[in-house]
């Protein structure tokens, strides 16, 4: 999901800061939905029928439907792949990577992750607890002192978004901070800093609350726990034992190249403003990774099936509760109508990466731009306009939440 800097609505696979409400892309920071509401899963589809062949036909129908999203939501761009074994493949690019120059989107690009870097900070606890470092059952307190209700809190509770802890991305004077001067960084402990200074919203396990402070503290159990810096950790023993070629945890601003401009509203002025070298320290663990099309691609079914843990790990990850209307979120994945993964956004970029387990599909939808259209994020807008014509039964849809003042 995202992480929202003014409305913190949370709109999705919340795959990302933004989940951006699922989801901190190291985007906007997200304040997550306060309440959650049960939706009685599909009807079980035959694999087989569950995902309709990608013909030319049906290749026309995307393109309509994609264009039809770009042209409501005003998105310069966006890059879309969609497959399944025996089904085809469809992959497409729109529209524009630079408004000023007319340089076309194409699907070698890079693009800032937001929210979806959850998953890979989630994916290397879970390797600790897989060699015995760490437990899920842990309270946070055991690795990082200071947090209110540490005692109490377990990094289950953080993982899965029931730590009841503000989201320091939804706190006014970090919006100011940040939108003050977005090319500065900010470390996990000035982060916190913004979190703390609230009082707790509920007790641990109590209810959903996507907090991308839950992220933050996880990013530094995995520091405590290996000794090792956390981009240094993650792009080693995640990112590389993937095979993921094009996909970092960035160390500041850097963003390698070839990538889209990126353009957000969330502004001081609420003008466009170009945040394609924003610094997204401020998403950390929650947000701030680097990837393209086809390492995504790539990931989408080595996090949904749980490639790189112990199969009793990857299926306390896809333990979910419900989060949001239609959604549950387990150990830092969502399941949105079947689809598994996560949404991302942060100033610039959105993003969703999610896989369909009966017909061993895969969608990916990047963009270059994070402004809402009508309160929903244009990443689960596309989801939901692809979704609605390939898999009829399995739907994308993440409603707009109310914001809830955290």
């Amino acid at each position: 999901m995202r992480t929202r800097l003014r409305s913190a609505a949370v709109a999705a696979v919340a795959l990302g800061l933004a989940v951006s409400p699922v989801g901190a892309g190291a985007g906007a920071p997200y304040a997550g939905a306060a309440g959650a509401v049960t939706v009685p899963a599909p009807a079980p589809t035959p694999a087989a029928e569950e995902f309709r062949q990608l013909t030319p036909a049906v290749a026309r129908e995307l393109d309509t439907a994609i264009r039809k999203v770009m042209t409501e939501a005003k998105v310069p761009g966006v890059i879309v792949a969609l497959s399944a074994p025996g089904k085809g493949t469809y992959v497409r690019s729109f529209g524009v990577a630079d408004k000023s120059t007319g340089m076309p989107m194409s699907p070698g690009l890079n693009t800032r992750l937001g929210s979806e870097t959850k998953t890979f900070t989630v994916t290397a606890l879970l390797q600790l607890v897989d060699e015995g470092e760490v437990g899920l059952d842990d309270p946070i307190g055991k690795y990082v002192g200071g947090v209110p209700n540490g005692d109490r809190i377990t990094l289950r509770d953080l993982a899965g978004m029931r730590s009841g802890l503000f989201n320091y991305s939804a706190d006014e004077d970090f919006g100011k901070a940040f939108l003050s001067d977005p090319r500065r960084p900010f470390t996990p402990q000035q982060l916190l800093g913004y979190s703390f200074k609230h009082p707790v919203l509920f007790e641990p396990d109590a209810k959903f609350d996507y907090s991308n402070t839950n992220l933050i503290l996880l990013g530094l159990v995995v520091e405590k726990v290996t000794g090792q810096r956390l981009d240094d950790y993650i792009n080693r023993e995640v990112v590389a034992a993937a095979g993921l070629r094009h996909t970092l945890f960035p160390v500041g601003a850097e963003f390698p190249s070839p990538h889209a401009q990126g353009y957000t509203d969330q502004t001081l002025t609420g003008k466009t403003a170009n945040a394609t070298d924003w610094n997204p320290s401020w998403g950390w663990a929650a947000g701030a990774m680097i990837s393209n099309l086809s390492d995504l691609r790539s990931w989408a079914k080595t996090v949904a099936t749980g490639t790189l843990l112990k199969p009793a790990t990857q299926a306390e990850r896809l333990k979910v509760v419900p989060s949001l209307p239609g959604a549950g979120y387990g150990l830092g994945i969502f399941n949105v109508q079947g689809w598994i993964g996560h949404n991302g956004s942060l100033p610039g970029y959105q993003s969703l990466t999610v896989y369909l387990p009966g017909p061993q599909a895969t969608l990916v939808v990047l963009l270059n731009t994070d402004t809402d259209y009508r309160g929903s994020e244009p990443s689960t807008l596309f989801g939901q306009a692809i979704t609605k014509i390939v898999t009829p039964d399995h739907v994308f849809t993440l409603p707009a939440q109310p914001v809830t003042g955290h």
